[in-house]
Formats: structure tokens, C-alpha cells, sequence
């Protein structure tokens, strides 16, 4: 039997949720009401049949998509593993005017009874977290723990902040006003005003391999909330994820009285670019996408009848000057080039270090012995398999092997990437950072350290100075990008000159992490991923500038 989903109920069950959301994007502190804990979730061997039950079949909708018009499929696990599952293919003409139909009943369900139902979808889906972070793990090849966190909780979080932000700039505008202007000795002249936040249209958001859900979310749900029906366009590697997304999201929908075909999924053929169709038509007026940059910029030129946000490639630089725990700085560079095989948008690319060396706590370290020291780091740290396994995950795609053996190429191999073996899954291609020295006095370092090289590949640059070092560092994310910025220093005027050049550059700074916090990592409701300021993305997740544009204010005067 379905859950009380009517407003009343809806409001018991989530306004304090929502209202501890409103409250922590303003104050910036942690907080979050998903659990990160395996345990907080139940049999995690309930999770792991009730993922194995959606492989080798049709997946399996309450409801029925309008036009569909066939079935397609095949995804491959990064682990080696088959999911054959097949998807609904839709026929856009079919299914773009229907969506479209459902919307108006949503709009005139107002700010606050959409969050709720959002807020539902959530919770319906944390309830399944379990089951998620397989589907996360076989689809984008993160480890376990990381598919589980990232692919839940974290992503689930990043959901809510996105409904926290919609919901704040929609009622920022109250719903009605008494309009009164005096006229001296007349009749003051009187207005009645409402005013009603009326979505675009359909939104599109074209998911990622890597981060189906974390990168998903934000987009998703900052669309249904202000009104906009929304349509799924998944990676084709990693489907399954947001599939089950869009199921639960048409179940709450359904049982809350409203048309389930507010949220869709568009699963294309092998081949067939259906992204690039979708993001054009006029039905479209929102697209959310994260990728490479070569569609992102042509999303941006093209999707001109739709508000386009997009997270593109970077190259992300971290400065390395001086410190006083050198020892913090190598474990915490090292578990950053690591996690996820360097998979990650946020994860350091170029370490640009002093060609004469740093300042440490106990002594000087020249270049040669700080990049020594940080590849016997990364080595400790992934020396042992089972470790290595935990943390690196899977290769998502050939295309990062092909990076990957490409590196040693580029320049002198400092540490060489090694194959790891996994135990549970024999034929998952698991493979260790490979570190390359570059030095900028040589010609061809310019082509390796100003593009960026996804997966497991860094680059320990050799600079003239701290103050070449910081130059470089401006000059990248002004004709690159950056989604992320690191700095090791003791030195407050180098500080503040890292400081100034990513205030001027729009980029996010991190600042002599050396111990349980990384770079590439962000939280919701106080990390802002991205700044929408440089050339890696255009948006930053997440902010008000990434939801107010997703609705306008329609004002209605009547004669008083």
C-alpha cells in the first residue's frame, strides 16, 4: 500500500528537514541528514539482491513511459560483469509534448509542495542506498565505500541543497501584496498583485560516467523543484543509476496526485547522439550537463532556446612552496592523486614545485627529493593490494587507459603505474598513479601540463620560483579552467598572493590540507563545487545563480 503522500503528511515528514537545509546554506556549518554509515541502512545483502534483480531484463517502470519505441541497452561493469539491462528508447516527438502537459498542475502546486515531494524522492531513494551504491559501483567503477558515500548520501545531499536553494529564491517573492499609493486629497490609487513562479519548460540533464548521481542530483532536482518537468539523458556506461532515479521519482510523483511523466528517462542507442538532438528542441528550455568540453562548448553555442549549465574539463593545479608538516602534505597529495584513480574533476593534475626546492619543518627539500618523496608516498600508500583496491576502484573506460599508458611519454617517469589485482571481480582493470616530472625551462612541457589528462596521471613541474609557480597558476585556470585550486605555504605573502590570484581567476582555493580533508573533495551546503567563473564550468553547485534562472515571476495586477 503506497504512503500518506498528501500535503499535510509531506509537510510533517520534511519541513524540519527542509528548514534545517534553508538554515545551513546560510550559516555554511556541516550538517547533513543522510547517514555516510553502511550500518544506518539495513541488510546490505537486501541492497545487493535487489540490485542483482534489475540485471538481464527489461527494467522494470511502474508506469510506462509515453513513446516508447523500442528497447536498448548495454552497459558493461568496469569490473568485467554484464548488466544487460534494457531501457526504454523514446521517441522525443511523443514523449516531449507529454512531459510538457504535466507541468502546469506542478507549477500551481506552488514552492513549498514541491519541495516536499522532492524531499520525498530523497528519502525514498536514501531508503535504497544500499542498493544504489552497487549500481553506482558497476557502472562508474568506484570502489565500494566510495560508490556508497558518493553515489549515496553525498549525492543525496547535494539533491537536497539544490531543493534548498530553489525553495529559498522562489519565495523570496511573496505570493500576493495590497499595492496602495497615496494621491493627496484623492482616492489613493490601489493595486492587488500575485505573484507565481512559472518554470521554463523541460529540462534536460545529460549525466555523466563517473559521478552518475552526485553530478546528476543538483540538476535534476533544482529543476523539478522550481516547476520544470525533467528529462534524464544518462551516460550510456552509466545508466542504470539514474534509472532507478527516474523510477522512484515517477512512483512519489504518482502517488502524491501528480503525472509521473514530470520525470523521464531518454536512454539512446549505441551511436545514435541523442543528447544533441534533445538539448535543441524547443520543448527544452533547461539543460544540466558535466563531460568533456568540446560538447560543453557546443552545448552553449547551440542550446540557444534553453539556460545551459555546464561542468567541463580543467586543469587542476596545486602550488607547492613551503610547509610545516611535510610529512601531512605527501600523505594527504598522495591520497588525493589516488582516490579513484585520479577519476575525479577536482583531483590535482600539475604540482608545480620550486626547481631549487621548499622549505619544511625540518630543513630544505630539493625538487627531486620532494617528488621522491611524495612517489614512495603514493607507494606506501597503495603498496598493499587490498588498500589499493579500496581506494583506486576500476578504470572507467578504455579512453583512461589509453591516458594512462600514454604518460610515460610525455616525460620522465617518476613513479610508474602498476596493474592491481582485485579479488572479487578478475577481470576489472585496476591501475596505481603514474607521476611524471615535467620542467617548464624544456619546450615540450607546455602541451602536457595545459590540457588536461583525466584518471591516474599527475605531473610534478619543475618552476623557476614560487612566483613563476603562482603565474602559471593563473595563467591555467584563465585559459583552462580549474574546478580546484591547492596551496602549501608558510609564507603570508605568498599565501596572499595564492589568495589573490584565484579571487581574480574565480577559482576554488584549498589551503595546507594536510590531514582528513582533500582537495578534490567537497560538502554539501558549505563547499561550493566549481565556481562558474572560469573556464571549467559555468556554474557552480550549488548557488542561486544555479536555481533562480530555472523559473520567472509572473505577476497578475487586479483593480483593487
Amino acid at each position: 500500500m503506497s504512503a500518506d503522500l498528501s500535503p499535510l503528511s509531506l509537510a510533517e515528514r520534511h519541513r524540519d528537514t527542509l528548514d534545517q537545509a534553508l538554515e545551513t546554506i546560510r550559516t555554511r556549518a556541516y550538517w547533513s541528514p543522510y547517514p555516510e554509515h553502511p550500518k544506518a541502512y539495513g541488510d546490505a545483502e537486501e541492497g545487493r539482491a535487489a540490485f542483482e534483480a534489475l540485471l538481464g531484463g527489461r527494467f522494470p517502470f511502474a508506469s510506462e513511459q509515453p513513446g516508447t519505441d523500442g528497447w536498448t541497452g548495454g552497459e558493461q561493469s568496469p569490473y568485467g560483469i554484464e548488466l544487460g539491462v534494457q531501457y526504454p528508447h523514446p521517441d522525443p516527438d511523443v514523449l516531449l509534448p507529454a512531459m510538457r502537459a504535466a507541468m502546469p498542475a506542478w507549477r500551481d502546486a506552488g514552492p513549498e509542495a514541491r519541495a516536499m515531494v522532492c524531499l520525498e524522492i530523497l528519502a525514498r531513494i536514501n531508503a535504497r542506498t544500499h542498493e544504489f551504491a552497487h549500481a553506482v559501483m558497476h557502472t562508474s567503477g568506484q570502489a565500494f565505500t566510495m560508490a556508497f558515500q558518493a553515489g549515496g548520501p553525498h549525492a543525496q545531499d547535494r539533491g537536497l541543497e539544490a531543493v534548498a536553494y530553489a525553495y529559498a529564491e522562489q519565495v523570496r517573492t511573496p505570493g500576493s501584496a495590497e499595492w496602495v499609493k497615496p494621491q493627496g486629497k484623492r482616492d489613493p490609487l490601489g493595486l492587488r498583485k500575485e505573484f507565481t513562479a512559472v518554470p521554463r519548460g523541460i529540462g534536460v540533464v545529460i549525466g555523466c560516467n563517473t559521478f552518475p548521481t552526485w553530478n546528476g542530483y543538483p540538476g535534476l532536482f533544482a529543476s523539478l523543484a522550481t516547476g520544470n518537468a525533467v528529462l534524464v539523458k544518462p551516460h550510456p556506461r552509466a545508466v542504470l543509476p539514474l534509472a532507478m532515479t527516474v523510477a522512484a521519482a515517477r512512483d512519489v510523483l504518482a502517488e502524491a496526485g501528480f503525472s509521473p511523466d514530470l520525470v523521464c528517462l531518454a536512454v539512446e542507442r549505441p551511436g545514435e547522439g541523442l543528447a544533441k538532438t534533445l538539448a535543441v528542441r524547443p520543448e527544452v528550455r533547461i539543460v544540466d550537463y558535466t563531460g568533456s568540453t568540446a560538447f560543453g562548448d557546443w552545448l552553449e553555442a547551440n542550446a540557444r532556446q534553453a539556460q545551459v549549465f555546464t561542468e567541463k574539463a580543467g586543469v587542476n593545479t596545486v602550488v607547492v612552496d613551503s610547509t610545516d608538516d611535510y610529512r601531512g602534505m605527501l600523505g594527504n597529495l598522495a591520497f588525493s592523486l589516488s582516490l579513484y584513480s585520479g577519476q575525479m574533476c577536482t583531483t590535482p593534475q600539475n604540482l608545480l614545485i620550486p626547481r631549487d626546492g621548499i622549505d619544511t619543518e625540518s630543513g630544505p627539500r630539493t625538487y627531486d627529493e620532494v617528488v621522491a618523496d611524495l612517489a614512495a608516498a603514493v607507494d606506501k600508500l597503495l603498496g598493499d593490494d587490498a588498500r589499493a583496491n579500496a581506494l583506486l576502484g576500476a578504470l572507467v573506460n578504455p579512453d583512461v587507459k589509453a591516458r594512462l599508458e600514454a604518460a610515460p611519454g610525455m616525460g620522465e617517469v617518476a613513479l610508474a603505474s602498476r596493474a592491481v589485482d582485485h579479488p572479487d571481480f578478475p577481470d576489472a582493470v585496476v591501475r596505481t598513479p603514474a607521476l611524471v616530472r615535467l620542467d617548464t625551462a624544456k619546450p615540450d612541457a607546455e602541451a602536457a601540463l595545459m590540457a588536461e589528462c583525466f584518471g591516474p596521471v599527475a605531473f610534478a613541474v619543475a618552476v623557476d620560483s614560487t612566483d613563476a609557480a603562482i603565474r602559471l597558476l593563473g595563467r591555467t585556470i584563465r585559459e583552462q579552467g580549474a574546478m580546484t585550486v591547492g596551496g602549501y605555504t608558510t609564507s603570508p605573502e605568498v599565501e596572499r598572493q595564492l589568495v589573490e590570484v584565484c579571487q581574480e581567476e574565480c577559482a576554488q582555493l584549498s589551503l595546507n590540507l594536510t590531514g582528513g580533508v582533500y582537495v578534490n573533495q567537497t560538502a554539501a551546503f558549505s563547499d561550493f563545487h566549481g565556481s562558474g567563473g572560469n573556464p571549467a564550468a559555468n556554474a557552480a553547485l550549488c548557488d542561486a545563480a544555479f536555481v533562480a534562472s530555472r523559473f520567472r515571476t509572473v505577476e497578475v495586477r487586479r483593480q483593487a
